[in-house]
């Protein structure tokens, strides 16, 4: 096959890929019941593991270039890619991003999501609101012919 060429997906690969990013979207939904403070990094990267090879799926990011864990933990300032750790216990107030990547037959699903333990100030709830307006504002200007610049534009 010609690597300059764009993949035709069909209508079973765009199903496929719904499932994956179906799964992926469900375990983090779960992730709300269990993020508070007290729960380490590793406990969050075993919760998302066991629910991840219970929909006969495989953890991407786990052993990807050597990477040791089924998902990313990024605490507070940790920008992306953060490693779950055993020793890593999550705070009052600690907002907490994690990355779910799934193979679910062949597909990939991939999202993220921020979280918070416990209570949080108003700085960081600003932070929190936000960014979330900013990811709206980039999914809104995400169009055909668009350029990435554009869209960053739009976000600053």
């Amino acid at each position: 096959m010609n690597s300059n060429k764009i993949p035709i997906h069909t209508h079973k690969d765009f199903n496929g890929m719904r499932k994956a990013g179906l799964l992926t979207a469900k375990i983090l939904d779960e992730l709300q019941k269990i993020i508070v403070p007290g729960i380490s990094t590793e406990e969050i990267n075993t919760f998302c593991h066991k629910m991840i090879i219970e929909n006969n799926a495989i953890p991407a990011p786990l052993h990807y270039k050597g990477f040791p864990k089924s998902i990313c933990t990024s605490v507070n300032h940790v920008v992306c890619h953060g490693i779950p750790s055993k020793n890593k216990y999550l705070q009052d107030g600690d907002i907490v991003n994690v990355d779910v990547t799934v193979i679910l037959d062949s597909w990939h699903g991939d999202s993220s999501r921020m979280f918070v333990a416990g209570k949080i100030n108003k700085k960081i709830e600003l932070l929190l609101k936000t960014t979330y307006e900013c990811l709206l504002l980039g999914i809104e200007n995400v169009k055909p012919g668009k350029h990435l610049g554009d869209i960053g534009y739009e976000i600053q």
